[in-house]
């Protein structure tokens, strides 16, 4: 059991009842990993989780926490780290992943902007081959 008995029904009841209109991400509460992402879909926690790539050890465990998140209904927000540098590997998983959404704040820094630029670079690539959801991403606001 990763939560304790009323950490997990809190969570599990917070789903119950916002689950269906808002997106309840679940960052430190599944740390990118399958066995406690497993456990969280098994008691109805949350239905989206943040990836952050350089959390779990590799990309395998990455890839396979989304895919797990992705057949399980919920949704998968490919994010950054604090102390990023400007590699934009999170921009190329996004999209590869087809996660539909990225967290990398704002525009303020160059390890930001290089993410967004990447970004922009697959989307002139693809041209009409990139889909944009827009709000379908979103649990709760298809």
């Amino acid at each position: 059991m990763v939560w304790t008995n009323l950490t997990g029904k809190v969570f599990a009841y917070q789903t119950k009842v916002l689950g269906d209109k808002i997106q309840l991400v679940g960052d430190d509460l599944f740390v990118t990993n399958t066995k406690i992402l497993k456990e969280g879909i098994e008691k109805g926690i949350a239905n989206s989780i943040l990836i952050k790539f350089n959390q779990i050890g590799s990309l395998t465990e990455t890839l396979a926490a989304i895919k797990m998140a992705k057949d399980a209904g919920y949704t998968a927000v490919i994010s950054h780290r604090s102390g990023e540098t400007e590699d934009a590997t999170i921009a190329d998983l996004a999209v590869g992943t087809a996660a539909g959404q990225i967290k990398t704040g704002s525009m303020s820094r160059s390890d930001r902007v290089a993410k967004y630029n990447q970004l922009i670079r697959i989307e002139e690539a693809l041209g009409e081959q990139a889909p944009f959801n827009g709000r379908k991403e979103i649990k709760g606001q298809a």
